[in-house]
């Protein structure tokens, strides 16, 4: 790196599902470093992220040197994955770049599946992905021993918070060629702007992704637990996903269709303003882009203790609870829509911790940093 240190990096980023906060994350990154000079691209999947990854991938476009490919990638092991790596081997034979940064679990295996270069480096960063498995299951199992094979063809592991770079080193290994770096996920100085309460705001409100590891079908129980006990609190639910006909069903089940509404994918921001109390009752998670955007916000907030999440929230554990837990999450929801003023000063608190610890700026010069620790390591 030393010998290019006057010089732009060509970068490319690649992820299988161009979706959720790893997207965002890739798209904050690239647009950071190339704003620096750096000639920056991204291959993604062509399979998953509908309109809005067209939409996102299309605005970008113009400003990556190296340009946007999409690539049919499957998400679990598919016999069309030799091709994909064939593809991928091709694209960085063609555009030469001297980082080759992989995204989640299967990106960064095709990544690091390439042989070492003594003009490029492989980053890997999990963003959860494969970590998420547990171990006693045939994926957990699987995934665990692809990482092991792959952890020494590493050159720079980048983990967005300690809670993965923990979960990888105790279920994985401790890589003993790579470097490891920890470099929070960031947000843009206008994600600090406050936002104005809609008039429809429901009680609760829920944005991100319907899946399991998230766990919005534990908010619609603890929901219709506050009601039962006399609360009759209502709730949004902003996003889209795999599980949205059976949360819907389960909607039905517990009699709240007056309660609960689904208002579809949306900005984070317009979402956040949909609702009185930013509920997460993730059952797993690394460093979650929506608990960062709505602290940078201040928006009040409870969180299952999960993951990075407390990394986020520093001493304000007050506003976590026990994960998978229905009757914890209940509890905290009451307590915080009870007391709404100390919720509120919690969120101004929680907003200057994001201020100081949690700017894209960091983020794009810290992995940046870490790109350059790995040539110098070369």
């Amino acid at each position: 790196m030393s010998a290019r240190s006057d010089q732009p990096l060509r970068i490319l980023h690649a992820v299988r599902a161009p979706v959720g906060g790893i997207f965002r994350h890739i798209l904050d990154l690239a647009n950071g470093q190339a704003d620096r000079g750096h000639h920056v691209g991204i291959i993604a999947d062509s399979l998953t992220g509908g309109e809005r990854a067209e939409a996102a991938l299309a605005e970008i476009a113009p400003r990556l040197k190296l340009g946007v490919r999409r690539v049919a990638i499957h998400r679990e092991p598919h016999p069309a994955d030799i091709l994909v790596w064939a593809r991928f081997m091709y694209l960085i034979w063609k555009l030469k770049p001297d980082v080759v940064h992989g995204h989640g679990a299967k990106a960064g295996a095709f990544i690091r599946m390439k042989a070492r270069s003594k003009s490029s480096i492989r980053v890997y960063t999990p963003h959860g992905g494969s970590l998420h498995y547990p171990l006693d299951t045939f994926k957990g199992a699987f995934y665990s021993r692809l990482e092991r094979v792959l952890m020494n063809n590493t050159d720079l592991f980048l983990f967005e918070s300690a809670f993965a770079r923990n979960t990888y080193q105790r279920t994985i290994g401790t890589p003993t060629k790579g470097l490891v770096r920890c470099v929070f996920n960031g947000v843009s100085a206008d994600e600090f702007d406050p936002i104005v309460l809609s008039a429809d705001a429901t009680d609760i409100v829920y944005v991100g992704e319907f899946r399991r590891i998230k766990g919005a079908d534990l908010l619609i129980d603890a929901v219709a637990q506050l009601r039962a006990d006399g609360k009759p609190v209502t709730l949004t639910l902003a996003g889209d996903g795999e599980e949205i006909n059976s949360l819907k069903d389960q909607i039905q089940k517990h009699g709240l269709a007056g309660a609960a509404r689904f208002i579809g994918h949306v900005k984070a921001r317009f979402g956040f303003s949909k609702g009185k109390l930013l509920v997460v009752p993730s059952r797993g998670d690394s460093m979650p882009y929506v608990v960062i955007e709505a602290a940078a916000a201040g928006i009040p907030m409870v969180a299952a203790n999960v993951g990075g999440i407390p990394e986020i929230f520093g001493t304000h554990t007050d506003a976590l609870f026990a994960p998978n837990m229905i009757g914890a999450m209940a509890d905290a929801i009451e307590a915080a829509l009870d007391d709404p003023a100390a919720a509120l000063v919690r969120a101004k608190s929680l907003r200057e911790r994001i201020f100081t610890h949690f700017s894209q700026k960091a983020m794009v010069e810290g992995i940046l940093a870490g790109y350059q620790d790995a040539f110098a390591d070369r």
